[in-house]
């Protein structure tokens, strides 16, 4: 039994909302809260960052009457920003797309100590068509660029294949043509430059950075990892033959597959894919181990399990004929340490916490240079943070 506790509004009962993160394919959200009969949707985009911030570059957050999905960091920068996002819901009353400029330290009171260029978009019913074919390129998985252009004379909006001379032209505008152009096949970052409140130009590329996990098994401790991934950075493919163990609806993140043979399903996982075996069957386990490890281009991958059948899994891979560098790829047990407890939802959380670290420490997190190299200017606040760039410093 829930209970509420009282407060001296007694006369209405408050009524909250869960607050979500806002996955990759932002423009499926804000078509789902259009269709939704929303009159308007203002996105908050962090453009670009200097020194210090809550949030990096590409985060963003959706304003509408109904509520915020997402977040750029909390604190007083996103509740200035969804200040004057919800201003900007009245259709007429602005540009569909301003910029905002906030010194953290200065302006905000924040210790960050950085210097965040905020994007706001106004989308309503009229830019449903448009959106739709922003969803559809960024779910073909293709090497598509949303460029959206600010000007005097107003916005316009373009969808580039990677690669094409438009592709090109707008890239070198936004890197100069000194800088080293991406490798084929690479996909590009957001990038943004603004020369005025007025003109501004950012391209965001729409194929989804998650990584793909292919998750074997729907017994508890798959369900109750599923529900932890939905709010991380993978794209989860879930299988099990049992079709009843795998719920509806599921997040827009996982999809399932009911397979009756799952270790056949092993080669459809792309390159790069990381692998957790967890099915209610050691025998499958093994064969799905096994297939798995036959492949020489997946990431990682994982066997639930205690550290004796670890071991009874790597002798019989031995026996088996598997070479010992892959045999070496089978972590088991799982899990970070420190978890003692045998709970479902515990294990998930250490299993979701060592898939996080390698993610970490399998992404270059180098920042993007799209500034000129003139010298910071010191933080006028006096803050103490090392990673201050000079939050008085100008953003280009």
């Amino acid at each position: 039994m829930s209970t509420r506790v009282a407060s001296d509004d007694a006369g209405r009962e408050p009524k909250g909302r869960w607050l979500r993160a806002l996955r990759d394919n932002w423009p499926l959200a804000v078509c789902r809260l259009l269709e939704g009969r929303e009159p308007a949707v203002v996105r908050v985009l962090i453009a670009q960052v200097r020194g210090s911030a809550p949030r990096e570059p590409g985060a963003c957050m959706l304003v509408s009457h109904r509520g915020v999905d997402g977040t750029i960091g909390g604190g007083n920068l996103e509740w200035q920003a969804m200040r004057t996002a919800q201003s900007l819901l009245v259709a007429g009353t602005a540009p569909s797309v301003s910029l905002r400029r906030l010194v953290l330290g200065r302006e905000l009171g924040q210790c960050c100590g950085g210097v965040v260029q905020l994007w706001m978009e106004r989308f309503t019913p009229a830019d449903l068509p448009r959106l739709r074919r922003v969803v559809r390129a960024g779910c073909d998985r293709t090497s598509a660029a949303l460029v959206t252009e600010l000007s005097a004379q107003g916005v316009v909006r373009r969808l580039l294949e990677h690669g094409s001379d438009e592709w090109r032209s707008v890239h070198l505008q936004l890197r100069g043509p000194t800088l080293q152009a991406l490798e084929p096949g690479v996909q590009p970052r957001l990038q943004f430059s603004a020369s005025s409140e007025e003109n501004a130009i950012l391209l965001e590329p729409l194929a989804s950075d998650a990584a793909a996990l292919w998750l074997y098994g729907a017994g508890h401790v798959g369900q109750a990892l599923i529900r932890i991934l939905a709010e991380l950075p993978f794209e989860v493919t879930w299988i099990d033959p049992r079709a009843e163990l795998l719920p509806e609806p599921l997040p827009d993140n996982v999809h399932p597959l009911c397979s009756q043979a799952p270790t056949n399903t092993v080669h459809l996982a792309p390159a790069g894919a990381r692998f957790l075996v967890m099915t209610h069957d050691h025998a499958l386990d093994y064969a799905l181990c096994r297939r798995i490890l036959g492949r020489s281009d997946f990431a990682w991958l994982g066997l639930i399990g205690s550290k004796s059948k670890g071991a009874r899994f790597r002798s019989r891979l031995a026996r088996d004929g598997a070479a010992a560098e892959a045999i070496a790829r089978l972590v088991c047990p799982i899990g970070v340490g420190g978890v003692a407890s045998k709970w479902p939802a515990s294990i998930a959380v250490g299993v979701a916490a060592q898939l996080l670290q390698g993610l970490e420490a399998s992404v270059d997190v180098r920042p993007l240079n799209l500034a000129s190299s003139s010298a910071t200017v010191a933080c006028a606040g006096g803050c103490p943070s090392p990673d201050c760039a000079g939050c008085s410093s100008p953003l280009p």
